[in-house]
């Protein structure tokens, strides 16, 4: 009895599957180059328009509007730093440091104010330092259970009450969501349990962010990249298996 002949797989198929393969790629490649330029154009967009707004604290006379005659895209994003380096430069001495000083006295009296303020100045400071440890270091921790490792950021150092009741030497961690890293989970953990990452903080979130598709290079332990080739794209098998 004859073999029955096996039907090609769509991959093999020199007519309809190719062109759909080759539509595909074709797609993804498209994909790849105008997703990143739309959302960098939403983002940016977004951050003009909001600094946009300080505008409206010059008087309606001096608006771009009223001098020139029409609207300037972008006057109110640089007016808002001018106002920032002019703060900066106010309260560099002694007199702006004593006007700071009286205004936060002001914003301690009253409660609701005086919680937020406080909080949201602590986190600005603990950032911007450059003594700060906090969310300069990557590490894996074993989380949400055992086995199942997750990429997080050392936020600090327990100390006080949390210490004290502890005998293992604690670090707090900020373990991200994916893939919006803004919100997250906050966690103390031994630092004998944490894997310590070579890779950048901004590596780790743009990780985390592309929900583990964006692989950082491999790095020593001074920080050198080891690997500067990048993994290879699905776009690029897909190619293999459509020339093959």
């Amino acid at each position: 009895m004859s073999e029955q002949p096996q039907p090609p797989d769509e991959e093999g198929k020199p007519g309809k599957g190719g062109r759909f393969l080759t539509l595909r790629r074709w797609l993804i490649a498209g994909i790849l180059v105008w997703a990143p330029l739309a959302v960098t154009f939403w983002v940016v967009n977004a951050l003009i328009s909001f600094m946009d707004k300080s505008i409206v604290l010059l008087p309606p006379s001096y608006r771009p509007e009223a001098v020139l005659g029409f609207e300037l895209p972008g006057m109110g994003a640089f007016f808002a730093v001018v106002i920032v380096l002019l703060t900066g430069a106010l309260v560099a001495n002694i007199l702006g440091r004593s006007l700071i000083h009286a205004w936060e006295r002001l914003l301690n009296r009253i409660p609701l104010v005086r919680s937020i303020y406080s909080a949201v100045k602590q986190v600005i400071e603990t950032f911007v330092s450059q003594d700060s440890r906090s969310f300069r270091e990557v590490v894996l921790v074993e989380y949400p259970r055992r086995n199942a490792w997750s990429i997080a950021f050392v936020s600090g150092e327990p100390i006080g009450e949390v210490q004290d009741r502890i005998e293992e030497h604690l670090v707090t961690l900020f373990v991200p969501t994916a893939p919006n890293p803004t919100s997250g989970f906050v966690i103390m953990v031994p630092r004998s349990e944490l894997v310590e990452l070579n890779m950048t903080v901004e590596e780790g979130f743009r990780m985390v962010v592309s929900l583990g598709v964006v692989l950082p290079p491999r790095r020593d332990a001074d920080g050198r990249v080891l690997d500067t080739a990048p993994p290879e794209p699905y776009l690029g098998r897909a190619d293999s298996r459509d020339e093959g």
